[in-house]
């Protein structure tokens, strides 16, 4: 009897490179977080269908380097895994500290500084044999070096986690079928067989999950026949991209697999504005090989309404309930935020979100039809924005004398200027769906930014494309986030929500 329904995407929003975890009753997932902290987020749930956000991994400066490192480095493809009453999350800093792992006796607490090991390589695995030894299993996309990204494939070897070096050479272990990228490692051991999962042809609609079986967790490997196990490539699936797979067992007793994908909407399902979610799948087991059901879309979970009022917050109180679910660019929340009365306030530090280190805090977009709407105090220049990078975003910006609409597409700049009322109730930018037509087919959604005056009414200053904030345009390992920044002086935030869209 298998868990039905199940919510697709699992975990909406920017969550990709999922790994879970069961132990006992209780399941845990990681997903990567790049350039973003809080980072490397850890999810609790019971039925393996509602998942509540107890904790992240980088929780203070120095656990992953972000400092110079280019954007969509740093945190990529986590492994949590669980051995003798301890937590351990393996993981690349890519372009920074390099292969780490990060433990902890409570998911839900902190975590450690991050053992630093002399892997060169990306998406590290975990996994112990009956003596205790530990394999960490790899894809080797060498990050170091002069032969800095060559490619040796999946490899693995002994390691001592008091030390983090390698006990051993790195063996090179079976590498897919074929496919570019074979990446995203998993061990498991079931029954009297160990299996070997990963990932190939690349994370974009190439994408797939295949798998091979060993009687040691050393090989020989034997791939499975019907390889690969998992793949959208060549469907008209609304979930396109699935792979870098992990799998477990759900509280029925039986298997499932979780895996990153991507909602794709448009003409030949060409855009995903969300870039890659989690989502789950059922899983049976014949003649020893997984047999993995598609994807299907349910997107209960997209739904739920958020709204973080601030107006109760005291001078140099943080907030007790904070949400977890934001993010800032290269620090964390806490160290952009000051509590002020009724408030959190950003101050500006010269940069916009042009920068790869602008004053920001912000949220994943979680739904297609969103609008988030923030209630603030402009006193400089500051707003709101739909982010990808630095490269790609939107903003609404308020300055001492009017309200600026920017839409930066890597080298170009679009650029509106509005007189500003005398009051403002709010800002907010909304996606809607064009209902239709030529351009339903060509785009993804459409962007409106807005504002609301003194009396409730609505004004769109400018609707953009929003096909050009989709991982295929911008070519993004993260998605689509909204967020409040500050260039110059502050920016007070009195509320901030994310609803259904006014469209």
């Amino acid at each position: 009897m298998t868990i039905s329904p199940m919510p697709n995407p699992l975990i909406p929003g920017f969550n990709p490179d999922p790994s879970v975890l069961r132990v006992g009753d209780d399941f845990y997932l990681a997903t990567s977080t790049f350039e973003y902290l809080p980072g490397v987020p850890i999810y609790h749930s019971r039925d393996l269908i509602n998942w509540t956000l107890i904790s992240h991994v980088a929780t203070r400066p120095g656990q992953f380097q972000l400092d110079g490192v280019p954007t969509g480095g740093s945190a990529w493809a986590p492994t949590i895994r669980h051995h003798d009453g301890l937590f351990y999350v393996a993981i690349t800093d890519a372009m920074g500290r390099g292969t780490l792992i990060f433990t902890a006796t409570d998911p839900a607490g902190e975590w450690s500084d991050g053992l630093v090991t002399n892997v060169d390589g990306i998406d590290p695995d975990l996994v112990w044999d009956e003596q205790g030894n530990c394999y960490i299993t790899f894809s080797g996309l060498l990050m170091t070096g002069p032969e800095f990204g060559k490619h040796l494939g999946i490899q693995q070897a002994r390691i001592d986690l008091t030390t983090g070096q390698l006990l051993e050479e790195p063996r090179s272990l079976w590498s897919g079928t074929g496919g570019m990228f074979p990446e995203a490692p998993h061990v498991y051991h079931i029954g009297d067989w160990w299996y070997l999962m990963i990932a190939e042809g690349g994370t974009e609609r190439g994408h797939s999950v295949s798998i091979a079986r060993s009687k040691s967790p050393e090989g020989p490997w034997e791939g499975c026949p019907a390889n690969p196990v998992l793949t959208a490539r060549g469907t008209a699936r609304p979930i396109q991209n699935t792979g870098h797979g992990d799998l477990v067992l759900g509280p029925d007793n039986e298997w499932y697999m979780v895996m990153l994908g991507m909602r794709t909407r448009g003409m030949t399902r060409a855009f995903s504005s969300h870039g890659r979610e989690t989502f789950i799948t059922s899983v049976n087991w014949v003649d020893g090989w997984p047999v993995v059901a598609p994807v299907e879309v349910d997107e209960t979970n997209s739904h739920f309404d958020f709204t973080a009022d601030f107006h109760k917050v005291k001078e140099g109180k943080f907030p007790a309930d904070f949400s977890k679910e934001f993010i800032s660019i290269r620090r964390t929340p806490a160290q952009v935020l000051t509590p002020v009365a009724g408030g959190l306030q950003l101050t500006g530090n010269g940069l916009g979100m042009d920068d790869p280190a602008p004053a920001f805090v912000g949220r994943r977009q979680r739904r297609f039809d969103s609008r988030v709407e923030v209630v603030a105090e402009v006193e400089g220049i500051g707003g709101l924005t739909l982010r990808y990078d630095e490269q790609s975003h939107y903003d609404i910006e308020v300055t001492p004398y009017d309200i600026v609409v920017r839409a930066r597409l890597y080298e170009m700049t679009k650029e509106s200027r509005h007189a500003k009322p005398e009051k403002l109730k709010s800002i907010f930018i909304q996606c809607v769906d064009p209902k239709g037509g030529w351009e339903a087919m060509a785009t993804s959604d459409l962007v409106q930014l807005g504002f609301v005056n003194e009396i409730g009414e609505s004004a769109i200053l400018a609707t953009f494309d929003g096909r050009y904030l989709s991982a295929e345009v911008t070519t993004s390992f993260t998605g689509r986030v909204y967020g409040v920044y500050c260039t110059q002086g502050s920016v007070t935030i009195r509320k901030f929500s994310e609803t259904t869209s006014n469209d």
